[in-house]
């Protein structure tokens, strides 16, 4: 598909997400992403990177890894975060289980920082050095969704998908937004509580800002909100009890989804819940071994973890202390 075509159906803020704007810009080109004017996607890719940070742990080796909601182009993306953590895996499938570009807040306002473009690199460079690479469209980035079907720079665009684990459970990987009854039944009620969970987000970042020159680590005030107000835990039940029904009525073992920032594994009778929460509240990630375990990752706890097991290897080694011939 010619970039004109590809183009035609978009307006100009997904337009803008998809080309860039002024400068390097990148273009969909058949199957192939590529820069103008710099050699194609393999050089891009192949540019340089910052050293990794110094104490980071060798690449875990996963045979599948699901993120979802990171939502680049909004303030709230903890995009440095994710960078760390896709640096720190070697995976053979990776999911993006939706909301990555946050196309309802674009159409708002251009916001696209350079950690933002550095999580596309890192993607698009698994995919190039042979992860297979699943992208599906979520809710915020609805406006991919006409295009489902077709790959583009190594990455496969789908609605939903059949993943099957090492141990041979089918699990269905779908965003999630089609069960959430607000955004399926009252549009406009879900770009209402966009627009107030957007204000939350912005509470947080300044929250955060000040946490960092108090040398304090990140802290999520809307995850915190969210565990303990009543009406938002109910829904999130409702919400997991709904998703679990219809991938029964699919006749799958399980799912796997995103779409309501909260990381969770549970059993609803035969079926098995997943939810790898997201990359604005709690950096979280799903993860499956060669052997077909899931489990969730904590990438706050781990680089916490990680730090102060840094501390403690530079700590000063205790002597046994000299006599003194001073009496104790």
């Amino acid at each position: 598909m010619a970039r004109a075509a590809f183009a035609s159906g978009l307006d100009p803020a997904q337009t803008a997400f998809l080309f860039g704007e002024g400068g390097n810009r990148v273009a969909l080109d058949g199957d192939a992403a590529v820069v103008s004017a710099k050699g194609g996607i393999a050089s891009w890719l192949d540019l340089p990177e910052a050293p990794d940070p110094k104490g980071l742990r060798p690449k875990r080796r996963y045979r599948t890894v699901w993120i979802s909601d990171v939502h680049l182009g909004t303030r709230g993306c903890n995009a440095d975060m994710l960078v760390s953590f896709l640096r720190s895996v070697e995976t053979e499938t990776l999911y993006l289980v939706g909301d990555i570009i946050d196309g309802w807040r674009l159409k708002k306002g251009w916001y696209w920082p350079d950690a933002h473009n550095e999580v596309l690199r890192r993607i698009l460079k698994m995919a190039h050095r042979g992860t297979r690479v699943v992208f599906i469209c979520g809710n915020h980035d609805e406006m991919l969704r006409p295009y489902a079907g077709l790959t583009f720079g190594g990455v496969e665009l789908l609605l939903d998908a059949i993943h099957t684990t090492a141990d041979g459970r089918r699990l269905l990987v779908v965003h999630g937004d089609a069960f959430d009854a607000i955004v399926l039944y009252h549009r406009w009620l879900a770009f209402l509580g966009d627009k107030a969970y957007e204000l939350m987000l912005r509470v947080n970042t300044t929250f955060n800002a000040v946490r960092r020159r108090m040398h304090l680590p990140y802290w999520s005030l809307s995850a915190y909100l969210k565990k303990r107000v009543k009406n938002a835990v109910q829904f999130i039940t409702r919400y997991e009890e709904a998703v679990a029904h219809a991938a029964a009525e699919r006749g799958v073992d399980g799912v796997v989804c995103g779409h309501i920032h909260s990381a969770e594994i549970r059993q609803f009778g035969a079926i098995t819940y997943y939810n790898d929460g997201d990359w604005v509240e709690s950096c979280t990630a799903l993860v499956e071994d060669f052997a077909g375990q899931m489990s969730i990752i904590d990438w706050l706890a781990e680089l916490k973890k990680n730090a102060a097991e840094n501390f403690v290897d530079k700590a000063p080694v205790a002597h046994e202390a000299m006599p003194t011939g001073v009496p104790a």
